[in-house]
């Protein structure tokens, strides 16, 4: 009889397969129309993978620095400067990481002990808890306003407490789509200075806006700059999710601890594609400012689709992502809606409730509209005719 050690129970052990990887495999067994998990059906420009690909072929490849190619460094801080007039040393505030999510992470693990309390605004993205519950610290959920997506001011400053060490935002904000106003972040800022705490930006949407509504990063307002990290995404930026090309910038007194963690986590990262992504922020400015344009076409059209179908939709300023409320059409919680409509209607979401700690709404799914115009015409010609899950 061979005797196993006990198996573990920890933050990640407790974990359930992600809601994203579930919904895909539902979608393939049913040949429905994913419109779930948040990547685009078509690659970005084609001058930043020759540009990663020549480096791929002359090399070398090699370990990078650790912090991150000083081409892509440098590029890093000319774009923070074209766009938001932020002034940022390329060698000690700026890291490049291997995606967005191990750059939260790098932040989480530099920037918390165990015991802290870090506030998260719920919805939130997934990868934020478990992190933090590994760390030995609490995630404390505060919940956007269900009418519109607004930022709670009043009910964050309630939750800080003593223990409270950050507050981790996420602008333009997945799930939800919404962008936060200056006003909304002026408030935040208040609390954030007034309370003495650190603040992580989740920015890795900061080029997907619509409408002419504005990306305002946090560390631009008065007093933010020394206790604000900025995590950003060139997946998002240029739609090559694949590549996992994140980054952080910050003061230096923030980004030294994150940097220790990050060299503990992935060390370092593709320096093919980091050369491909500094060629893209330096000479494809004209196709990510055009992009947001394009998603915005297909953002209306699912819209008007959802609307003219009977569904509710939310405000959506931002992001891949629109939610809608389905109660015009069924009485069912959010898992069970999702999946029935993904077997029986031949489109599949996200439910919306996985994005909360606890007691989440259960009457809301997203849809990713980052896909072709014919892969949304063919969700909404389902839809049409789809009959509502009970």
């Amino acid at each position: 009889m061979t005797v196993q050690p006990p198996l573990p129970d920890n933050a990640f052990s407790r974990l359930g397969t992600t809601i994203f990887s579930v919904m895909s495999a539902l979608a393939l067994e049913h040949n429905a129309v994913n419109l779930g998990q948040g990547f685009p059906d078509e690659d970005g420009p084609l001058s930043i993978r020759e540009a990663a690909a020549r480096a791929l072929i002359d090399g070398p490849n090699q370990y990078p620095p650790m912090p991150g190619l000083p081409v892509l460094r440098q590029a890093l801080a000319r774009h923070a400067k074209r766009h938001y007039d932020l002034d940022f040393d390329w060698q000690s505030e700026i890291v490049v990481t291997s995606g967005a999510t191990e750059a939260l992470t790098d932040c989480l693990l530099g920037l918390l002990m165990p015991g802290d309390e870090a506030i998260l605004i719920d919805p939130a993205y997934d990868s934020y808890r478990p992190i933090i519950d590994a760390i030995g610290a609490r995630a404390v959920g505060v919940k956007l306003d269900e009418d519109g997506w607004r930022l709670p001011l009043a009910a964050i400053d309630a939750a800080v407490t003593a223990k409270t060490k950050l507050i981790l935002i996420n602008s333009p904000h997945n799930p939800s789509g919404r962008v936060f106003s200056r006003a909304e972040l002026e408030g935040l800022a208040d609390i954030v200075r007034r309370r003495n705490l650190l603040l992580i930006c989740d920015e890795v949407y900061e080029h997907l806006t619509f409408d002419g509504v504005p990306h305002i990063p946090l560390i631009t307002l008065p007093g933010m700059r020394e206790r604000t990290v900025r995590v950003g995404s060139a997946g998002k930026i240029f739609s090559f999710t694949g590549w996992k090309i994140g980054w952080i910038m910050g003061p230096a007194s923030l980004i030294s601890p994150i940097m220790k963690a990050h060299q503990f986590v992935t060390f370092t990262t593709s320096p093919a594609l980091q050369i491909g992504v500094a060629h893209g922020l330096d000479h494809e400015q004209e196709w990510y400012l055009d992009f947001p344009r394009q998603l915005a076409k297909r953002r209306d059209s699912l819209v008007a689709g959802l609307n003219a179908a009977g569904w509710r939709t939310m405000p959506c300023e931002g992001t891949y992502f629109v939610t809608a409320d389905f109660r015009p059409l069924s009485n069912a919680n959010d898992v069970d809606f999702a999946r029935a409509l993904t077997i029986g209607g031949g489109v599949t979401t996200i439910p919306l409730s996985v994005f909360y700690g606890s007691d989440g709404p259960t009457h809301f799914v997203r849809f990713a509209f980052c896909k072709k115009q014919a892969t949304i015409d063919a969700a909404l010609t389902r839809l049409a005719s789809a009959k509502a899950p009970t």
